[in-house]
């Protein structure tokens, strides 16, 4: 298999196939994300990617039931490669049940309802969509490209289209000024999404972004843990999907947690308040990682 690293894919694909369609991300320009800046974004020819595709089938055909495409936001890919790609996976793994890729709300609203719904019947079913924020000024300053409505829309236009979808929020990316309005407007925002999935994640500030030129100007404070664990329990509270498989199971955070929204609601939020009371223990820093 041909792969350009860092290669990187969410933690419920890790034990998925992960086929590099896309070299980098098409976008690149959130002020948080170092993930992909080594990398000039690149579609990966498509003869490679069926190659690879086909040998994935004649080592795994019997195991393989789940495909990851990436890079960064490989719904981004046109048509003509989709359909190239989801038809060599139909044809070449038969126990294949789930296709994936990272997109954002961009990707989306272009992609429009015709050409979600060909995505959907030739096997694309999940969509992981990071808006990391639901406050407006937040999305601005961290240079997410689309609005609260525009992720709205996004995840409007991929459910009427048959796919499920997972939602990233990410904890302290409004800094502590804006701390308390990103965490409500997050939980609104999940709400009106109404994702299958919904994670949270950590932010952390690596050299080499924006953020981190940001933080040294004085132009952003990341809250600390407590604080940050206080966004988490607003959102945890205030969201209302109507069924949502709910982790912070990403290395980025302190806790740790798994359950379903709303079943499982209070029993997060009383996790967290352990957290917070320092009766439940944090991840030690050492095992934190991006």
């Amino acid at each position: 298999m041909r792969y350009v690293p860092p290669l990187y894919r969410p933690p419920s694909e890790a034990n998925s196939y992960i086929l590099q369609a896309t070299i980098g991300c098409s976008w690149n320009k959130c002020v948080y994300c170092d993930m992909y800046r080594s990398k000039q974004f690149s579609v990966r020819p498509l003869q490679q990617s069926l190659e690879d595709l086909q040998e994935a089938a004649r080592r795994g055909a019997h195991i393989i039931d789940k495909l990851f495409v990436a890079d960064g936001d490989a719904l981004v890919l046109d048509m003509d490669h989709w359909r190239a790609i989801l038809e060599t996976a139909a044809s070449g793994l038969p126990r294949l049940r789930q296709v994936s890729c990272y997109a954002t709300a961009g990707n989306i609203l272009e992609k429009g309802p015709e050409k979600l719904a060909e995505l959907r019947a030739l096997g694309l079913n999940m969509l992981y969509i990071g808006p990391e924020s639901g406050d407006d000024r937040v999305l601005k300053r961290i240079v997410k490209g689309a609005s609260f409505d525009e992720h709205v829309r996004a995840a409007r236009l991929a459910h009427d289209a048959g796919m499920g979808i997972s939602v990233i929020a990410l904890l302290g990316v409004g800094g502590k000024e804006y701390s308390e309005a990103h965490a409500h407007a997050t939980a609104r925002l999940v709400t009106e999404m109404d994702p299958e999935f919904f994670a949270a994640l950590t932010t952390a500030i690596t050299p080499n972004t924006p953020l981190f030129r940001m933080r040294q100007k004085g132009l952003f404070e990341l809250p600390d843990v407590g604080r940050m664990l206080e966004e988490l329990r607003i959102i945890v509270d205030e969201a209302r999907p109507t069924r949502a498989v709910f982790r912070t199971n990403h290395a980025s955070n302190h806790l740790p947690l798994a359950g379903t929204l709303p079943d499982d609601r209070e029993a997060i939020c009383t996790a967290i308040d352990g957290a917070l009371s320092g009766k439940v223990r944090l991840r030690p820093e050492w095992m934190r990682g991006l």
